[in-house]
């Protein structure tokens, strides 16, 4: 999954950037359960399905919200 298509899913679920991590990572947050987690900005390359695991997981968004959105 690119860095585009993985940001428009979490829009949809309400999520927003906060700010500019460390290197080229934006901190992400989930309003609804107040959590935050770093994303890689890299538009070209893909991001792993653990990557990706790890991200949903740090949110508290669970898989089938994420595939519905």
């Amino acid at each position: 999954m690119k860095y585009a298509e993985l940001t428009r899913k979490l829009r949809r679920l309400g999520c927003y950037p906060t700010r500019f991590g460390a290197g080229s990572h934006e901190i992400w947050r989930n309003p609804a359960t107040e959590k935050q987690t770093p994303i890689p900005y890299h538009r070209s390359k893909d991001l792993g399905a653990g990557l990706l695991s790890r991200i949903l997981k740090q949110l508290d968004i669970d898989r089938e919200s994420f595939d519905k959105a």
